[in-house]
Parts: C-alpha cells; sequence; structure tokens
C-alpha cells in the first residue's frame, strides 16, 4: 500500500510533502503550527481572522482597545453603520502578523494565508482589499481564498506587484462552486493556482446546508478531478474535510490529488493556539457531542460541540471592539438576535440568544468549539495520563504520522 511520502505537490519549481495544514481562525492555527508545516516540508496555514486581535495578544499591539475607544459612544446604539476599521492599522496588522512569520520560516515548505469573505468588517470590498494586499506586501507564500466565493476577489489584487508570483487558491465545496468562480475569474490573466475541495466532514464553517450528509468527499474530488481533465486544465486538487489517518490521506493521491488538506488532529497539538482546557474537551468528545447547528451570523451552517459555551449565550454585541462580521450597512444576524430577545424580556439582567451567536467575541476567547467530523477519534491519537488527562502531541509526530503511516494505522506518541 502506498503511503502519502511516495507522492509530492508541485506547485510551479517547488516541489512538496503533500501535507497542508488548514488555516484555523482566529489564531487556532498559529504561525507556529504553520512553520512546522513548511520545516518539515509541506504547506502551513495562518488565518487573517480578526487579524488586529491577533495582533494585540501575539505582539502587545492596541488596536481593539483604541478601536474601542474611538466608539465607544455607540455601544448602546443598536445601528452599527458608523463603526468602521482604520485600513491603515488594518494593513499594519496584517504586515505585522504576517512579516514577523515569514521571517521565522525554515525549511523547504511553504506558508499560505486563509482569507475569508465573509469577514466583510463593514467594508467588504475596502477591507479585503487591504488584507490580500498586506499579505502579500509582507511576502506571504500563498492566498487560500475561503468563505465566499470570492468572485471580485482576483480584480481586487491583479495589479499588486505579486499578484503573479505569489499562489492563490480557491476553497470550494462543489463542481458548480468552481466553474462559477473560473468563469468569473477567466478576465484577470491567471488560474488559481491549486484548489481545496472541502467535503461534508470539515470543521467550522461548510460549504453545504443542513442537508450535508448527502454528500460525499471522494465523489466531489472524483467529479472534478473528471471535468478539469476534460477541460486540459492543470489544477492540483486539494482534497479537505474527514481524512484522518495517513491512508485516507494516500487514497485521495492515489485517485489523482495534488495533496491533502487536514487539520483537526492539529487542534490537539502543542503548536495549536487553542489552549489546554479546550483541547481536552476536544479529547474527550464523544460522536453524539458534535453537532452542525445554525448559529453562526455568516449564514453558513458551522460543525461544533454542543458544548460550547457560545452556544446560547447572550453576550452584549462587541461591535465596537470587534465588528469583523458588520455588513457594508453595519447590520450583523447576532445583533438582530440579541436585539429582539432584549426587547422580549426587558426586565432580565442577561438574556439567553440560541439561534444566533456573538462570533467574533466567542471565537476571540475560545469559546466557540468549531471542529471535524472525526474530532470524538482524538482519544485514540494519543495516550491518557494518569491524573485522566490526555497527552498532547507534536505537531511534527502528527505531521510525520500523515506521511509514514500505511494500512489505517495512527502512531501513538512515545
Amino acid at each position: 500500500m502506498k503511503r502519502v511520502d511516495d507522492f509530492r505537490l508541485r506547485l510551479g519549481n517547488q516541489e512538496l510533502v503533500p501535507i497542508v495544514i488548514g488555516g484555523m481562525g482566529v489564531d487556532i492555527s498559529t504561525a507556529e503550527l504553520s512553520l512546522e508545516a513548511a520545516r518539515l516540508g509541506g504547506i502551513g496555514h495562518i488565518s487573517d481572522a480578526m487579524v488586529p486581535t491577533v495582533s494585540d495578544r501575539r505582539f502587545n499591539t492596541k488596536y481593539v482597545r483604541n478601536k474601542l475607544a474611538q466608539y465607544k459612544f455607540n455601544v448602546a446604539n443598536p445601528d452599527k453603520s458608523v463603526v468602521k476599521f482604520d485600513l491603515g492599522l488594518l494593513a499594519e496588522a496584517t504586515k505585522l502578523h504576517v512579516s514577523r512569520t515569514m521571517e521565522a520560516k525554515r525549511g523547504p515548505g511553504l506558508v499560505f494565508i486563509n482569507c475569508m469573505e465573509k469577514l466583510t468588517m463593514n467594508a467588504p470590498k475596502d477591507t479585503l482589499r487591504v488584507r490580500l494586499s498586506a499579505a502579500l506586501d509582507a511576502g506571504i507564500d500563498g492566498v487560500t481564498l475561503a468563505a465566499g466565493l470570492h468572485l471580485g476577489t482576483f480584480s481586487l489584487i491583479e495589479d499588486h506587484p505579486r499578484y503573479n508570483d505569489a499562489k492563490l487558491g480557491i476553497i470550494v465545496s462543489s463542481l458548480r462552486a468552481l466553474q462559477i468562480f473560473l468563469k468569473k475569474n477567466s478576465r484577470h490573466g491567471r488560474l488559481p493556482d491549486y484548489v481545496v475541495v472541502e467535503g461534508p466532514l470539515a470543521g467550522g464553517h461548510l460549504g453545504f446546508g443542513m442537508d450535508w450528509a448527502k454528500y460525499d468527499l471522494a465523489a466531489i474530488v472524483a467529479e472534478i478531478h473528471a471535468w478539469l481533465v476534460a477541460e486540459k486544465l492543470d489544477i492540483p486538487l486539494i482534497p479537505a474535510g474527514g481524512i484522518f489517518t495517513g491512508s485516507d490521506a494516500a487514497n485521495f493521491l492515489e485517485m489523482g490529488a495534488g495533496a491533502v488538506q487536514v487539520a483537526t488532529r492539529f487542534t490537539v497539538t502543542h503548536e495549536c493556539g487553542l489552549p489546554e482546557d479546550v483541547q481536552q474537551e476536544y479529547f474527550k468528545a464523544s460522536e453524539d457531542q458534535i453537532e452542525v447547528n445554525q448559529i453562526s451570523p455568516t449564514g453558513y451552517p458551522m460543525r461544533m460541540l454542543k458544548n460550547s459555551p457560545a452556544i446560547g449565550s447572550g453576550i452584549r454585541p462587541n461591535c465596537e471592539a470587534y465588528g469583523y462580521l458588520l455588513d457594508a450597512s453595519g447590520n450583523c444576524q447576532y445583533i438582530e438576535a440579541y436585539n429582539r430577545e432584549v426587547a422580549a424580556h426587558p426586565e432580565a439582567r442577561k438574556v439567553k440568544v440560541f439561534d444566533k451567536t456573538c462570533l467574533c467575541t466567542h471565537m476571540r476567547n475560545f469559546d466557540c468549539w468549531t471542529c471535524g467530523y472525526y474530532t470524538y477519534r482524538l482519544k485514540d491519537t494519543t495516550r491518557k495520563n494518569e491524573d485522566g488527562s490526555y497527552q498532547l502531541l507534536t505537531a511534527e509526530h502528527v505531521f510525520h504520522d500523515y506521511q509514514f503511516s500505511t494500512d489505517g494505522k495512527i502512531a501513538l506518541p512515545e
């Protein structure tokens, strides 16, 4: 049986171990995690989700505090249209995060940044352009376009000097989505360098409806691969979602995939940004504790642990400090749900909001425990400590297990 190390991903003139660690925000896919992937010859992602917040945590900047001070007068106002991001400061925060990561890069691999279109930030096009351009300015190896169709994204950066130099990829969950993207962007002089095909078992936001269980990653990948061959388009496909063992990965590579994208097993590594008490919740999770719900203000279904503190939390919207999901008019579905509950319970000191959650605050506080379908299997990838907790892993151990394992086996840590 072949193993992942029998294959290589070719991007331009580079040859890489065909393992990509997905871009989990907010700072769950840390610089340290991405740098390990690059050191080992694969591809790691950082995320630009809430990057001013990440910068404050990592570099002691004061972007969030200063933004809150600027807009504190508006805290009690349900109309958030006035709350804007300073584009110069947004660029500064992005460049700081990316440049520090790239300066520390060692080894033959690459570091990409995951960029979500749904991070609308009260000025969708302007903030997206700034985030992309700043990441390219700071030397990122590649950009993965996520959480949206990105039909106009190439046009935002086609004049950037690194437009044809950096690797640009798109995440899709269907052939139709890829066809629409390629048709819309055909006028911009380049194809994507890779396509991540994210299936229904992925963690976090899903590119499917609540009927996600009807779909199968292998079938979607086979359909897209056949279409690319028929159209004579040489674009590497990177399946993602539910690829839990090296044998799972090798099966996709034998099907013709260029690489695989994995994330769930890296959530319980030392290099991951999740606090250790949350990582233990992932280890302890049973299959029936994992659900797909509709509490995200983005409108996408989201897979997470049922015991996430974010579920049912009626925290006041923190848009003046954060506001990353405000649309162009300053609206957010959580604000609407929160104000509805406040109006329905005028005497309550604190309300419960079950249909939506304040994703900005809870992701920042690691209280929204998004996860992949196979999170319940994480306990089988490690050893139990004497106190009943589970041993954390190293990113190198997990990466090498994907790279070299066979026969569906998972290597336990020493």
